[in-house]
């Protein structure tokens, strides 16, 4: 006989945390607007208050992770989101009016946004803070109670969160966790009321084996390969400028980062030609910049150096965009790196690239460039450069992917008034705005009878009056 698997201390402790956060949302399952609203302005105050040790904590995490783009990528669009939902949260939790079938009048319809219960994220390492705070900010609007698993590769910024939530929460509405895989694995398969998942394809599919078992709903952020689509005519200094600043942000570890370059044949060495410009204007330095940030980890170094490597091997030109030609390679930060003439069975065109690596891919016809999107997996983003209206709405209405930028790259993702979300192996699922409280809320249909209902017309014993009746609601 198989022995049996105890749980740990930590999935004990883990089993504990989310009994009473369970509990505490049967008590009370309907939160009032008033206590939503003070739950997302004490978000607001924890990161407002603690800005500096949050930056701090991410980049110890990362060896070295710019303040700027920690506070423009992570705090802004953290703090926008809370601010949104408080703004708007009255309104989203209205009673919404719905029509009646004639049949069924004078009755009355609506759906009423419920809170489900208790919500669980789980936050990859590349935006510890806007990949929690953000599912955060929107589960709280719903009414919900939350429980959050950090990355293990992130624990600096875990303990941190881990510390500030107990602060200025307790214990019994926002409850944060940290530890290994095994840890993730037992988080994942807590019976929440609904699961988001931000990270790889691959552990996504596990994660939704797992919430399965309890028939868990689940949103799924994922990745893929979001290209970048420059069409003739498009104005080459934009678009690079633009494609530098996507691929360079966080050192290109963006679930939404330009994860290649398709550009016609007849613009290419001119538009790499901006883009080693733009490059050297916005990095004109490596090791000791910091605007440059760093890779998370050795591994995550060294999966990027061996996927060059193998590139190269088998044939690829591989420039690297490095102006001073320093040796950064202890600070872990890595140069603009353009890779042509990439064999599609290499890695850097198979897999999502999670750095500052962009394969170049020419065509010579527009309708080539749609056909090689449309043969890969659907992406995560999309970003067309073009001002030829006609040509955006064929891309617009040909191609399927979790969002487009026109003429800019990663910005539809912090417009509140926009859901975020994947689309086949880049995700299911969206939140952001009132989609998150949407994504958090069960649409509950609530049908109210009038006292004049003539629905008795309708009840056995069946006769005459009924057949009539049926004649005339089949015959509509």
């Amino acid at each position: 006989m198989d022995a049996i698997k105890m749980p740990t201390e930590a999935e004990s402790a883990l089993l504990e945390s989310f009994s009473r956060l369970k509990a505490v949302a049967r008590a009370a399952p309907y939160p009032s607007a008033e206590t939503r609203r003070a739950w997302l302005a004490a978000l607001e105050r924890l990161m407002q208050e603690n800005r500096q040790a949050l930056v701090d904590a991410v980049s110890r995490d990362f060896g070295h992770r710019s303040d700027v783009e920690t506070r423009l990528a992570e705090l802004f669009p953290s703090l926008e989101g809370a601010r949104h939902a408080r703004r708007h949260l009255r309104n989203w939790m209205k009673p919404r009016r719905r029509s009646v079938s004639i049949w069924f009048q004078p009755a009355s319809a609506s759906v009423i946004p419920q809170p489900l219960g208790v919500v669980g994220v789980v936050v990859p390492w590349n935006y510890p803070l806007f990949l929690s705070f953000g599912p955060v900010a929107a589960a709280l609007a719903a009414g919900n109670r939350v429980m959050v698993k950090m990355s293990e590769y992130t624990p600096a910024t875990g303990e941190l969160l881990q510390t500030l939530a107990r602060q200025y929460f307790g214990d019994d509405l926002l409850t944060v966790v940290n530890g290994d895989a095994d840890l993730a694995q037992a988080f994942t398969r807590l019976p929440f009321d609904h699961l988001l998942f931000t990270g790889s394809t691959a552990v996504g599919r596990h994660v939704m084996r797992a919430a399965a078992e309890n028939l868990t709903p689940v949103t799924l952020e994922l990745g893929g390969k979001s290209p970048a689509l420059v069409a003739r005519g498009a104005n080459l200094k934009r678009a690079a400028e633009a494609i530098v600043a996507g691929k360079m942000l966080n050192a290109g570890q963006t679930c939404v980062a330009p994860d290649y370059l398709l550009v016609n044949a007849k613009d290419c060495e001119a538009l790499l030609d901006e883009i080693r410009a733009a490059a050297k204007r916005m990095y004109p330095t490596l090791a000791g910049n910091p605007d440059c940030s760093a890779i998370v980890n050795q591994r995550h170094y060294n999966r990027l150096q061996g996927w060059l490597d193998a590139a190269r091997q088998a044939g690829a030109r591989i420039e690297s965009l490095n102006p001073d030609g320093e040796a950064a390679a202890d600070s872990r930060k890595l140069p603009l790196t353009l890779v042509q003439d990439c064999p599609d069975d290499c890695e850097l065109m198979r897999e999502e690239i999670f750095g500052p690596i962009l394969p170049v891919v020419s065509y010579d016809k527009f309708d080539e460039a749609l056909a090689y999107i449309n043969a890969r997996p659907r992406p995560l983003a999309l970003y067309l450069f073009d001002d030829d209206a006609l040509r955006i709405e064929r891309v617009l209405k040909e191609t399927v992917s979790g969002g487009v930028s026109v003429n800019d790259t990663l910005l539809h993702v912090v417009q509140e008034n926009l859901p975020f979300g994947g689309v086949g192996p880049s995700g299911m699922g969206h939140y952001h705005g009132r989609e998150g409280f949407l994504t958090f809320s069960k649409l509950k249909p609530v049908f109210r009878q009038s006292r004049l209902a003539g629905t008795w017309m309708t009840r056995p014993p069946y006769g005459r009056l009924v057949e009539w009746m049926l004649k005339l609601m089949l015959r509509r």
